[in-house]
């Protein structure tokens, strides 16, 4: 039975707060193994060489769900963790992240997740990560994620990255390979507050004929925080990449959005778009003439931006 702090903690980052009933995991606290379980379709294993796992999803099984949660409870933990998944040809799987840094003591607590995945063809991945900060200490929390993904002849992965709240740096780095008829999608979604600092640098290339991605940004920087977004396409082949950058600016905060693609083939089709703006006035006032104050008002449509 977990105690109440990891299940509120594993709840807002893993949708969980228990051992799943069902299906493979691994669930990590403060810097070590605490649970895992393999099934016949999927293995989870622990890495020989550095901290981490290595997860292999078989071929062509079908509907399988993977918990593998971070938390961290603890002021001044350092967690560096490398898991690598191995998706085979055909499979069909969802993938369960997110770590969650609660600190009430006067320490930094950082997390550095490297993980990599390599697709198989024609090989379905849907891949959730959700980052959430909570604490009464003054302690930092830091969490700095890098994803690589090398996604084979028509593999579809599809990426949803969401920082919740209370996460005072991060510096997500994200990578994408694409060969022929991949299908690549990344949405991005993302709130900052008081001090705060994010960055996110994406590097997607597509490598084969037929290949397509879409990144899409939508952010909320409020206060006295600080944004910076650095998505990148590259389009090798006949292949079509749409990159979006949507962000909400309010009180004191900055935010730079620096969209980048590159094109280099005759038929690659590369498009680009970024909007920063504070939040419409007009959705303010219709609101506010429903019995809403400012503040629940810019709270609901601060939520329906980010859904």
């Amino acid at each position: 039975m977990m105690d109440a702090l990891l299940s509120s903690m594993l709840r807002s980052v893993a949708d969980i707060d228990d051992i799943p009933s069902v299906g493979a995991y691994n669930i990590r606290r403060d810097g070590e193994g605490m649970s895992r379980r393999s099934t016949e379709t999927v293995e989870i294993t622990p890495k020989q060489d550095k901290p981490g796992i290595d997860i292999r999803v078989a071929p062509f099984s079908k509907a399988e769900k993977v918990h593998i949660p971070v938390v961290i409870t603890k002021s001044g933990v350092n967690d560096l963790v490398y898991n690598d998944f191995f998706i085979g040809e055909g499979a069909d799987v969802e993938i369960v992240a997110g770590c969650g840094i609660h600190n009430s003591g006067c320490e930094t607590s950082e997390h550095d997740g490297i993980h990599r995945f390599f697709v198989g063809k024609g090989a379905k991945v849907r891949y959730v990560e959700k980052h959430y900060g909570e604490g009464d200490g003054t302690g930092g929390r830091i969490l700095n994620p890098t994803t690589v993904v090398e996604l084979g002849e028509d593999a579809v992965c599809e990426m949803e990255m969401v920082q919740i709240r209370g996460v005072d740096s991060t510096l997500r780095k994200t990578e994408a390979t694409l060969e022929k008829g991949a299908k690549l999608t990344i949405l991005e979604r993302l709130m900052t507050h008081g001090d705060q600092t994010a960055r996110s640098d994406v590097e997607i290339r597509l490598n084969g004929e037929g290949a397509s991605a879409q990144i899409i940004s939508r952010s909320v920087a409020r206060e006295n925080s600080k944004q910076v977004f650095y998505p990148k396409a590259i389009g090798n082949a006949p292949c079509h990449a749409h990159v979006q950058c949507d962000s909400i600016i309010m009180d004191n905060a900055k935010i730079r959005s620096i969209p980048a693609i590159e094109a280099n083939h005759c038929e690659a089709q590369v498009i680009h778009e970024a909007a920063i703006g504070r939040i419409n006035n007009d959705q303010l006032i219709k609101l506010r003439t429903l019995g809403l104050s400012e503040e629940q008002a810019e709270g609901i449509i601060i939520e329906g931006f980010l859904k």
